[in-house]
């Protein structure tokens, strides 16, 4: 054991029963449960990486909001390295908005899916620059209008750009809560989020995201998470599971 799981508090003892246990979701004594253990997550993942933000590069929101749709199915890495090469050639909303499809669609094609995403960008900044006067709205409804968007990519504006409450269910946040034990066998991104309101404090939620990604990467990788080195392996029903 690891000195970080060596100084676990009397928080973590009196979650780890209940990490293993599978109830009624609607049952009070079992959302207070994972409620508990939520928080014991936030705090852990806090400490480990203190800084949490998108791993996304852009400067203003619709620049986000490019991004995030360029990110389906394609690396962060990829996005990051298509899109200086198309705000170089279209450096404002105006200029996507009059941009011809095709012409997006070269540039963006890296990051696959060339077609739809080119397609989707110019709709988006052709509405974001006819009736939002070149502007991103802060309404999770207005976001939710635009083409391409979908709740992960409105999530992620509200709450990187608005810092308002927000969860986004990447396959990193999917992944990990399931393994937690904070959902139980639960892989679409609309329950999951639901799910994760009911026992994440709406303050704490965009981050705790953002922490999962980066924990995703370093630590809970997919195809063999490091449990061993885990700060959070005598909380997590998967950690407990595989070194006990």
């Amino acid at each position: 054991m690891n000195s970080r799981q060596s100084t676990a508090t009397s928080q973590s003892t009196a979650t780890r029963p209940n990490t293993a246990r599978r109830s009624s979701k609607d049952d009070p004594a079992d959302l207070a449960a994972r409620r508990e253990l939520a928080l014991a997550v936030i705090q852990r993942l806090k400490a480990e990486y203190p800084l949490a933000e998108c791993t996304l590069s852009y400067d203003d929101a619709w620049q986000l909001l490019i991004s995030v749709r360029l990110a389906a199915q394609c690396t962060d890495a990829r996005v990051d390295l298509t899109t200086p090469k198309l705000y170089e050639k279209f450096p404002t909303v105006a200029a996507l908005a009059a941009a011809d499809p095709a012409q997006i669609e070269e540039i963006v094609k890296p990051c696959g899916l060339g077609h739809s995403k080119a397609r989707d960008i110019s709709a988006c900044m052709r509405i974001l620059h006819e009736q939002y006067d070149d502007r991103v709205p802060d309404t999770f409804e207005e976001l939710l209008a635009l083409p391409g968007v979908g709740r992960k990519s409105a999530n992620l504006i509200m709450g990187d750009v608005f810092g308002k409450p927000a969860i986004v269910t990447d396959t990193h946040c999917i992944r990990i809560s399931n393994l937690i034990g904070l959902v139980d066998d639960e892989k679409q991104p609309a329950k999951v989020e639901k799910a994760l309101w009911k026992i994440v404090p709406p303050e704490e939620g965009n981050d705790l995201c953002h922490r999962f990604v980066l924990h995703g990467r370093a630590v809970c990788v997919a195809r063999r998470p490091r449990c061993a080195q885990c700060c959070l392996s005598d909380i997590c029903r998967h950690g407990i599971a595989i070194i006990s």
